[in-house]
């Protein structure tokens, strides 16, 4: 296969290659969970929510009314983990792996599921049916990797890390209990100093987030009764024979919603925490709010995205808007107890959905690869920076095949 710059191009017009870079809207779902018994004593088996199909239902509050909401999926009682994986997050994993950015949120009031569809019931507990997302998306990493080329080398590094007042502390050093937030023009937002874990296989994967879970209870860092937002993050590096370096991060966020202070009985201290929380998903929606005027605006842009105001707002800003591709999965109670915060979960959910992105494939050079590794992955770098230079004007089907033609001139070129 020619390789020189004009017959690329007239391969790549003729097979219809060019075209302008997509943006991807946020996915979102919403679950509701099974009534608690307490709910059921208060209330019966009555329930807020009325199905209209699997991407429609009628929410119904006393104070406040009827409201029909739609999102790219309703999961009602009854349906299962897989069902959640399969939809919303397994697309994703499989971008991933494929070096385009991926994150997943699970959003809304304490006790609505947020944990339980992350983590299932632990997240040692990995019976079939209950698994959580995590555990899912670590499993799926592990089956590409056993699937592809062995010729291809790979590495999975993982971080935890809680945000709680507005710090950030590392889940597996309790003593990084303020890593600093930067940003990256290659890498996006980064944790400066995090602890990158390296995942070898299914059993460490298992182990390692077990005990950063067990560091955040035990820790006197902040109060038992509260609960910090959780951020995980694998980043999976792929080398290929052709000389291609790829890496992908994907990022599985536990987000809290806010809670009525009242409803919940804060006092004192716990008063005080709670402020701060609500204050900082506050800042949450006024980003959410900038990028819908950014969405709809004639001009294609918005005077200010306000990323900074927040660390709940700083560390997902690729998520929201920028380079990843991203699910949100808005977890609430059906019961008429909590129907006011249910009602709030489902509103940010329907807002969530306007925010566009612009995921793209990330590619290292082989200059790079060299430095990091000692040697070149292969005895030809051009390839490597081929892509990276089409990276922008393909989708991830074209930026494969091209991989694919690239890797069978490079193995071809070795036995002729």
């Amino acid at each position: 296969m020619a390789t020189d710059k004009k017959s690329l191009h007239y391969f790549l017009e003729d097979q219809g290659f060019w075209h302008q870079k997509n943006m991807s809207h946020i996915i979102v779902s919403a679950r509701f969970r099974p009534l608690s018994s307490k709910e059921r004593r208060d209330h019966g088996d009555n329930v807020s929510v009325q199905s209209l199909g699997s991407e429609t239902s009628v929410f119904k509050d006393e104070k406040e009314g009827d409201f029909t909401f739609s999102f790219d999926r309703v999961f009602y009682q009854g349906y299962e983990q897989l069902d959640v994986y399969e939809f919303l997050v397994q697309p994703i994993v499989r971008d991933a792996v494929n070096a385009i950015n991926g994150t997943v949120i699970t959003y809304g009031q304490t006790g609505a599921g947020k944990t339980y569809s992350m983590e299932g019931p632990s997240i040692l507990e990995c019976d079939g049916q209950n698994k959580g997302l995590l555990p899912r998306v670590v499993d799926e990493l592990f089956q590409y990797i056993k699937s592809s080329d062995e010729a291809t080398k790979y590495t999975i590094k993982l971080s935890m890390v809680e945000i709680y007042k507005e710090k950030v502390r590392d889940l597996f050093d309790l003593s990084k209990d303020n890593i600093q937030i930067k940003e990256s023009k290659v890498h996006g937002i980064i944790l400066s100093g995090a602890t990158e874990v390296p995942i070898l296989d299914r059993s460490a994967s298992n182990t390692n987030p077990e005990n950063a879970e067990r560091n955040s209870q035990q820790s006197s860092w902040r109060d038992p009764n509260e609960h910090g937002e959780q951020w995980k993050s694998l980043c999976s590096h792929f080398y290929s024979p052709a000389g291609l370096a790829r890496t992908g991060k994907l990022i599985l966020m536990d987000l809290a919603e806010s809670e009525k202070v009242e409803k919940t009985g804060a006092e004192g201290k716990l008063h005080d925490e709670a402020r701060i929380i609500n204050n900082s998903l506050s800042a949450l929606g006024n980003v959410i709010n900038a990028l819908i005027s950014l969405t709809f605006s004639p001009q294609g842009r918005a005077n200010h995205i306000p990323y900074r105001d927040s660390k709940h707002t700083r560390i997902p800003q690729d998520a929201l808007g920028g380079n990843s591709r991203t699910a949100l999965l808005c977890c609430c109670s059906a019961s008429p107890s909590n129907a006011s915060e249910s009602l709030s979960t489902l509103c940010f959910g329907a807002r969530a959905k306007h925010i566009k992105a612009s995921p793209r494939v990330n590619h290292n050079d082989s200059d790079k690869h060299t430095k990091k590794h000692g040697t070149p992955p292969s005895n030809d770098g051009s390839c490597g920076r081929i892509i990276n230079k089409l990276t922008e004007k393909l989708d991830i089907e074209d930026i494969n095949l091209l991989e694919e033609l690239f890797t069978l001139d490079f193995l071809l070129s070795k036995f002729s």
